[in-house]
């Protein structure tokens, strides 16, 4: 028997070899993406994705998507990453059933309805459960398992030692599951799921796709009411691209399974460009780590003679390539753990592209930079003076004069205003025509460019025919035999060179020879008209076997109605008989405000403080209150963790626990967990926007109430309650919106010179820190435990004007949320709603009210109806 093994066989290592996983905005992205060695692709239809901006597919486009796709040996993933409204339930199943129905590979699922949706309509469907999702830690790789998906997307956050616990504990506890993670791209600087931004500010939501990028605006920081000088630092939450280039043998160490590269938004240009960078990589990493003393793929300059090695310069140009496609900074974002100092350089929001250099002479019509990357004639540049933000000279080069380590530059007539431009400004290099023609021409024409290995073994003997089996790296596998018998040979045999030669001829398909076995006994012969008729045929049934739709198994009777907990007729009687007294939930930030709200005879209590061994005093003194006060008077106290837990917090979840409080306001998946056994309420952030989410929180875990999510304006939030029952819920009324929270903490970042928790002093403890944006409104920064941040929103919301509506729908829990008002205003706030919930004001007095008493302002928020 003889091997031959022409190609590079992708498949072999002892590690395993994760997906590639590229973005598709478009059919060009797709093409892009499939001809620079993509595993897989992920994109979205006209509705409910995370990118409505982008041009995005029809249901129409699907069949022909995942023929082309799959043809290609590649998959295809429709991300369906959004929250899904209660009137939309019956368009989203539909949906499904197309998506399934067309063979695409996997889902990419936010909402815990849709999962229990697609589970219901389709035993075998996979699921794979979105970064929106916001899981960080074994329990939510858990939760997603016991939803049904098969696969996690994990937070950005996730350092790589994390993301190696996550691993070690799914492992021990057996609730394994594959898990993807982010490589490139831009970087949110909120987590993903969490982020109410855009919502706050404008009423559109991140969780519907339709962010607003507020991160990438200019704040001012304000400490102790005194602006703080940054310099040229404004850009205080828009963290630069994520690069995991330099990372990435530590990440197949991991055992990812997927890596993801993020830019649905992007032209096919850039997803050419960064898929072919990490194709090119991975696969040298992967032979690398084949061996048995695997090398860095990318070391640094050896010695002192300034010798580069090879991989060193193609590293050198991957990084320029990858500035080139787009750039606002690249680093390797949360991978090598928290670094508030690299994470975020704060100088600009936007594309830059390569470091250019610095100007050192201007004279007449002639630039002259100190260069730190090449350059030449027709290259794009901007000059940088610091004011990204307003408007900025640039242009194309017109001739470039090298001398020594500068560059004189000119440019066409009248192109600059020269007044505009200083020396000492920054030069950036925006754009390369020659590179984007080059990468233009790796998804251009109509033939295949980008081809996978195939395995042929070859049997035979004479007087029998020739047969041909090939096998691809997907498992179809076809056997093709020739028209006629072998003869013995008297010269020319089939040898495996001839053999190989003639079968591995596959230019314009999709295939290329990644291993020959030879079978044949004796000496024999073939016609080469008859070799490459097989080849023909072989490459013809294995295009029409990969084209094939995945079947997948779905119920045609089945709907989204058969998972409610109820029938809709029963849940309306039972809303129209509720006489449940009204009750103001009231949630503080610290001790004043507590004893506000206890002398406001508040009985059920949230607390939220940054440390949580506070809230022992906490639970004292709501105990001491209910002990001095009259027998009616039963104050309730629940208290909340961190929105975030992470592999190795449970320390933080064992304080709050500690204090013995009567309830836990739980916000996430490892809290569902570790608080199982007592009284819990279900925050916002679980993000319930519909019946199904709502049934499996409170169905499969107990939960006394739901908050129902911020997302939902009037008319949704009516559709959710009209839809379970109303007592679930608790509605928040009136509140400052947590607007980003966070991993990058700016307290760090920019008042201290520390990277993390273990060096920058603590300033967080020390000064009252707000954010000014642009139009002059100062939000409110705090940290928690887990030195996380949250910018709430400096403006307070309310939904006073439909506490009528919501009590005739059956609410009867109202909450009220208070961040740094003094006592007194807490106190005056609680009368109002109070009164507000005796009938003794309207919405519209208690708004005109607050709006005089809070100097911000009050806005009315996102229950109101948006057209």
């Amino acid at each position: 028997m003889n091997i031959a093994h022409p190609a590079t066989d992708r498949s072999s290592s002892t590690f395993h070899r994760p997906e590639l996983l590229a973005p598709a905005g478009n059919w060009d992205c797709a093409k892009a993406a499939v001809e620079n060695g993509a595993d897989a692709i992920y994109f979205g239809l006209d509705r409910f994705n995370a990118r409505m901006r982008a041009q995005n597919f029809t249901e129409a486009d699907l069949p022909k998507l995942m023929e082309f796709l799959h043809r290609r040996g590649v998959k295809g993933y429709v991300t369906l990453n959004t929250l899904i409204f209660p009137n939309e339930l019956t368009e989203a199943e539909q949906y499904l059933r197309t998506i399934i129905a067309a063979g695409v590979n996997a889902a990419i699922v936010q909402d815990v309805g849709i999962c229990r949706l697609i589970r219901h309509l389709s035993p075998d469907f996979p699921i794979h459960a979105s970064t929106q999702m916001t899981v960080t830690s074994a329990a939510g790789v858990e939760f997603a398992k016991d939803l049904g998906c098969h696969l996690v997307v994990l937070a950005r956050e996730c350092s790589l030692k994390e993301i190696n616990k996550i691993q070690a504990q799914i492992a021990e506890q057996e609730v394994a599951l594959p898990l993807e993670v982010f490589v490139h791209g831009a970087l949110c600087v909120a987590y993903s799921g969490q982020c109410l931004t855009s919502e706050s500010l404008g009423g559109r939501s991140a969780n519907r796709g339709e962010c607003a990028q507020a991160c990438r605006m200019t704040y001012e920081l304000i400490a102790d009411g005194q602006t703080v000088d940054l310099g040229d630092r404004k850009y205080l939450l828009s963290p630069q691209d994520l690069a995991g280039l330099d990372v990435l043998p530590e990440l197949v160490k991991t055992g990812v399974t997927s890596l993801k590269i993020e830019g649905r938004l992007k032209a096919p240009e850039y997803v050419a460009n960064v898929t072919r960078v990490y194709r090119e990589a991975l696969d040298r990493v992967m032979a690398d780590l084949g061996e048995p003393n695997p090398l860095a793929p990318f070391p640094e300059k050896e010695g002192g003679n300034g010798q580069v090695s090879q991989l060193t310069e193609r590293g050198d140009q991957d990084h320029y390539n990858l500035e080139m496609a787009f750039s606002r900074g690249l680093s390797t974002g949360w991978f090598r753990g928290i670094d508030n100092q690299e994470l975020v350089h704060a100088r600009f929001g936007k594309k830059r592209g390569v470091y250019l250099g610095e100007i050192t002479r201007i004279r007449q019509e002639q630039i002259t930079v100190r260069l730190e990357a090449p350059v030449k004639p027709g290259d794009g540049i901007v000059f940088d003076s610091g004011h990204p933000e307003a408007k900025e000279e640039g242009g194309r080069i017109y001739t470039v004069d090298l001398r020594g380590p500068e560059a004189t530059l000119t440019f066409g007539r009248e192109a600059l205003n020269l007044r505009r431009i200083h020396v000492g400004d920054r030069v950036w290099k925006t754009n390369d025509p020659e590179l984007d023609r080059e990468i233009r021409q790796t998804y251009s024409g109509e033939h295949p460019q980008f081809q996978r290995p195939i395995q042929v073994e070859v049997h035979g003997e004479v007087g029998q025919p020739l047969i041909a089996i090939a096998r691809d790296g997907l498992g179809h596998v076809v056997q093709v035999e020739s028209t006629m018998s072998l003869v013995e040979a008297h010269n020319k045999p089939l040898t495996t060179e001839r053999l190989q030669e003639q079968l591995g001829r596959l230019g314009n398909t999709p295939f290329e020879l990644g291993g020959l076995t030879n079978h044949i006994t004796g000496n024999v012969m073939l016609p080469v008209s008859e070799l490459n008729r097989l080849r023909r045929e072989m490459v013809v049934q294995l295009e029409e076997l990969r084209a094939q739709p995945k079947r997948w198994q779905l119920r045609s009777p089945a709907s989204w109605q058969e998972l409610l907990s109820q029938p809709l007729s029963t849940l309306k009687a039972q809303a129209n008989s509720q006489v449940q007294t009204p009750e103001l939930v009231v949630l503080v930030r610290n001790l004043k405000q507590l004893q506000a709200a206890l002398a406001a005879g508040i009985q059920t209590l949230y607390c939220e403080f940054e440390d949580p061994r506070a809230y022992r005093d906490a639970v004292q003194m709501v105990r001491k209150e209910k002990n001095q006060k009259a027998s009616s008077f039963f104050p309730c106290i629940y208290v909340a963790p961190p929105r975030i837990t992470k592999a190795g917090e449970n320390w933080i979840l064992q304080q709050v626990k500690a204090c013995d409080a009567d309830g836990y306001l739980v916000r996430n998946y490892d809290q569902l967990q570790f608080f199982g056994g007592d009284r819990c309420i279900g925050d916002f952030s679980l993000n319930v926007a519909n019946p199904l989410t709502a049934g499996y929180f409170k169905q499969r875990y107990g939960l006394e109430r739901l908050t129902a999510s911020y997302d939902l304006n009037m008319a949704q939030l009516e559709a959710l309650l009209t839809s379970c029952p109303a007592d679930w819920f608790e509605v928040t009324v009136h509140q400052h919106m947590p607007m980003f929270h966070m991993e990058h903490c700016v307290f760090c970042a920019f008042l201290s010179e520390g990277t993390d928790y273990t060096n920058c002093g603590r300033p967080c403890e020390e000064h009252e820190v707000t954010l000014r944006d642009r139009v002059g409104t100062e939000h409110i920064l705090q940290a928690d435990a887990g030195c996380r941040n949250t910018v709430f929103n400096g403006t307070a919301q309310t939904g006073a004007e439909y506490v009528q509506h919501l009590l005739k729908l059956g609410v009867r829990h109202f909450r009220i949320e208070f961040v740094n008002e003094a006592s007194e205003q807490v106190a005056q706030t609680i009368q109002r709603y109070q009164q507000l919930l005796q009938g003794e004001i309207t919405g519209a007095q208690l708004w005109r009210e607050l709006r005089l008493q809070n100097q911000l302002g009050v806005t009315r928020g996102p229950l109101e109806t948006r057209s």
